[in-house]
């Protein structure tokens, strides 16, 4: 068929379009909106008649109220509120007690929990929450992350391929698909042949990847701050008529406990067989986020009983964050106590923990409250209050704020969010509700419950996801409208005619995959999914296959750090090398696109 003036534009559009997404300098939110407006622009300069009508140009922002975007938005804020409530932090408990006892073992389940967990959420936040558990356990036992953290992000990508809501990829490609008449995929669909093929390429990433990359040197310790606090036990509380020993094991076997305080100074050694009661201060070294998980598990407070909390008090406040304060030269608390300066009334803050540059991990012989203690120039105070008052001392400047200000998660409501959060899966797999609809009913219960605020749910959104899913409906509208698709995919067909279809179907996976790796997975996906359905028409086949396969190929992001933001996130942190992404990922690649492009045929008879 011949190409219209209409058609050639789009192409020249559509290839331009996959330079601006491929450039890192140009941010996607321009790039995408420019796309759109150029399309609408064009069609109203120079309107084209389809078989149905005039294209309108108002069409191209159809794309803003399309249902894949509002599914991608509800589950990335669905997301965020079990990440506000700490609902994974228990993963992160298993993964560091079965590392204790089998580092192998330990490994193996990681990876099939990361996979697992990331076929329903995000795969940014998985990851995120990933990496300071494998780096702490590295750091613990003198060992490298980077032989953990590739694997583990590849494993995440691997599960994200198996259901629609696993990655904003696969909603962008479905989203596509739907927008152009391909029957909608459900939940489960296409789980099967993701999940032989993900199995596989997990037991690569266990057995195999490991020993393919450098081993590395033992991890210095680069963690956050590591605070001393003073753990009080409530009455009633786990850890009230336990021994010490039950309690580090509850932790994971990871909480150092350097003294314990009772009464009036008493200072006890802590010795594992030792009976901890209401009112002990359990003198305990970590990081922030560990220093809170502590207290969640065995019932502890990281504030001092002269600070009770009650209805008065800065701790009851809806918006509590942690936050790091530096004695600064010339600040009130230099050479002085908290006591003495009458801390929490003054700045309606609680101090929860202290960290001096330079100290030592060793227990000296006086053990001081951490009210009492004397503060010198360049200590760190961990503190707790409402993000207005810490916002307020911020710009007092009395004290440094640092840059580590964190909301405090609201734990008790972790079950709840868990809960709603299955409800999402649940409703969505067994068809009750479509994935939007149920994911914005997800948020909404966990807005209405408190485990998510406005303000951290907006924050989760991406916009240039947002845009580049209305830009990429967008593109493949005006291009199966022109008829431009139609040429391509012809010239394909022709291309292909000797061969046989599922070769024709694992050559545009591969293709896909190439073009994620080495250009742009989210360019891909755009360019590729209404070229492949067209394709598939061409050939008089189904269309479900090929989509599947753009899917799957776009996915495949292992072989540069630079396919997936995930694979970026993990580079630095295990101090990795772009061939190390060549050496591992280049073979995974190629596993998983062998064994689907067995299986497809298999499930999508051609």
């Amino acid at each position: 068929m011949a190409l219209d003036a209409h058609a050639i534009a789009v192409l020249a559009l559509t290839a331009f379009a996959f330079v601006l997404f491929a450039r890192d300098d140009i941010a996607i939110e321009t790039s995408s909106l420019l796309i759109v407006t150029l399309l609408a622009a064009g069609f109203i300069l120079f309107p084209y008649e389809t078989a149905k009508g005039p294209l309108e140009p108002a069409d191209f922002f159809l794309g803003f109220g399309n249902e894949a975007l509002v599914a991608i938005c509800a589950l990335v804020m669905a997301t965020q509120g079990l990440v506000r409530t700490g609902a994974l932090a228990p993963l992160g408990r298993i993964v560091t007690r079965l590392w204790a006892a089998s580092p192998v073992l330990a490994l193996a389940v990681m990876l099939a929990i990361t996979a697992l967990f990331s076929a329903f959420m995000n795969n940014t936040p998985l990851v995120a929450l990933m990496i300071p558990i494998l780096t702490t356990v590295a750091l613990r036992s003198g060992s490298s992350p980077s032989r953990t953290l590739m694997p583990m992000t590849f494993a995440a990508q691997i599960g994200g391929m198996g259901t629609p809501i696993g990655t904003s990829l696969n909603l962008l490609v479905i989203g596509t698909a739907t927008s152009l008449g391909v029957p909608q995929f459900h939940m489960f669909d296409f789980l099967e042949p993701a999940a032989i093929a993900g199995g596989i390429g997990i037991l690569y990433l266990w057995l195999v990847a490991p020993y393919l990359l450098p081993k590395g040197a033992a991890v210095a310790d680069t963690s956050p701050r590591v605070f001393l606090a003073q753990m009080r036990i409530k009455a009633g509380g786990a850890a009230d008529g336990a021994t010490l020993a039950d309690m580090i094991r509850k932790t994971g076997g990871t909480m150092k406990v350097r003294a314990v305080t009772r009464g009036a100074g008493l200072a006890i050694v802590p010795l594992p067989d030792t009976l901890l009661a209401a009112g002990d201060q359990l003198h305990v070294r970590d990081t922030p986020p560990r220093l809170m998980e502590y207290a969640r598990v065995i019932g502890g407070d990281l504030y001092s009983d002269d600070a009770p909390v009650d209805e008065q008090h800065p701790l009851k406040a809806q918006d509590q964050q942690t936050a790091e304060l530096v004695v600064t030269p010339g600040s009130l608390l230099a050479g002085r106590t908290l006591d003495e300066v009458d801390f929490d009334e003054r700045y309606q803050l609680v101090a929860l923990a202290r960290h001096r540059p330079g100290e030592g991990d060793e227990w000296g012989a006086r053990v001081a409250r951490l009210q009492a203690e004397q503060l010198g120039v360049g200590d760190v105070l961990l503190v707790q209050g409402p993000a207005a008052q810490i916002a307020a001392v911020k710009r007092s400047g009395e004290l440094l704020v640092l840059d580590a200000t964190a909301d405090v998660p609201e734990t008790r409501k972790a079950p709840l969010a868990l809960a709603i959060m299955a409800m999402i899966i649940v409703a969505a797999s067994l068809r009750i509700a479509p994935v939007a609809i149920a994911a914005l009913v997800g948020v909404l219960l966990m807005v209405f419950t408190g485990c998510l605020k406005w303000r951290d749910a907006t924050r989760a959104l991406d916009s240039s996801m947002i845009f580049l899913t209305v830009a990429a409906i967008a593109l493949a509208l005006a291009l199966v409208q022109t008829g431009a698709a139609a040429f391509v995919a012809g010239g394909l067909v022709r291309a292909s005619a000797a061969l046989p279809h599922p070769v024709i179907l694992s050559a545009t996976m591969i293709l896909m995959a190439v073009l994620a790796n080495f250009v742009s997975n989210s360019a891909a996906a755009v360019i590729g999914t209404p070229i492949a359905i067209e394709l598939a028409r061409q050939l008089g086949l189904a269309p479900e296959p090929f989509v599947l396969a753009v899917l799957f190929g776009v996915n495949m992001g292992y072989a540069t750090p630079l396919a997936d933001n995930c694979n970026l996130m993990v580079f630095s942190a295990g101090g990795y090398r772009f061939k190390d992404f060549v050496r591992v990922g280049v073979p995974l690649m190629l596993i998983m696109w062998l064994t689907l492009s067995w299986l497809l045929p298999r499930y999508y008879p051609l």
